[in-house]
């Protein structure tokens, strides 16, 4: 059998299996719900009331952070979840507080570390579609430091129009969903060579493994 990439390009095999990712037979035992900025927001929403309509997850995660960063905080996002239709029952915090930045690596390792911490065994991340690359692969990395028996699957948030300009990357970056495909795809290689985020390669075996 060959190893995972020497199919295609490891980038595109990589971003495909991430954006059409399976999931396991049954619930998992949490969804996480990364911060969006309110633009992006109702993209994970929509993502989670379909995974709650298969009953496909038990709990809803979110970050317990204030507003800061573009992220309208616990309180108003939960309240907006329910707004949208998500029962406040499956709604639970994740511990990130005091944090002073929040930011895809940071709600990662928590996650991860909370469900070490809840002994859950798998957990599908949940993020606007442009960012869901980063947002799976930063978890992956968090995971497999922290936690390797965890299995991560990957959900990507309801596509909302991609010429419509918007807030992302804590808040301080704009353009368009579709320009942020680039600069998404810049951060994955920046972080990469910084040793932040685990090589695409890694990613794929973790996959592999997982399945």
């Amino acid at each position: 059998m060959k190893e995972p990439g020497t199919r295609v390009n490891v980038q595109t095999e990589l971003l495909l299996r991430i954006l059409c990712d399976t999931r396991p037979t049954g619930k998992v035992d949490a969804a996480y719900l990364f911060a969006q900025t309110e633009p992006n927001q109702e993209s994970v929403f929509a993502a989670t009331r379909e995974l709650l309509a298969r009953d496909a997850a038990s709990k809803i995660l979110i970050s317990d952070c204030h507003a800061k960063c573009g992220y309208i905080g616990a309180t108003a996002y939960r309240q907006a979840m329910i707004d949208f239709g998500i029962p406040e029952t499956t709604i639970e915090d994740v511990p990130m507080e005091p944090a002073e930045i929040l930011h895809t690596l940071v709600e990662a390792r928590a996650v991860v570390q909370f469900a070490k911490a809840k002994g859950y065994a798998t957990i599908i991340m949940v993020s606007a579609p442009f960012h869901q690359e980063r947002a799976f692969m930063t978890t992956v990395t968090a995971a497999l430091s922290d936690y390797p028996e965890l299995k991560v699957y990957s959900h990507p948030g309801r596509p909302q129009p991609w010429d419509e300009t918007v807030t992302h990357s804590q808040g301080i970056l704009e353009g368009t969903r579709a320009e942020l495909i680039a600069a998404e795809q810049e951060r994955i290689e920046k972080y990469i060579s910084q040793g932040d985020l685990a090589p695409r390669e890694k990613v794929l075996h973790y996959l592999q493994a997982r399945d």
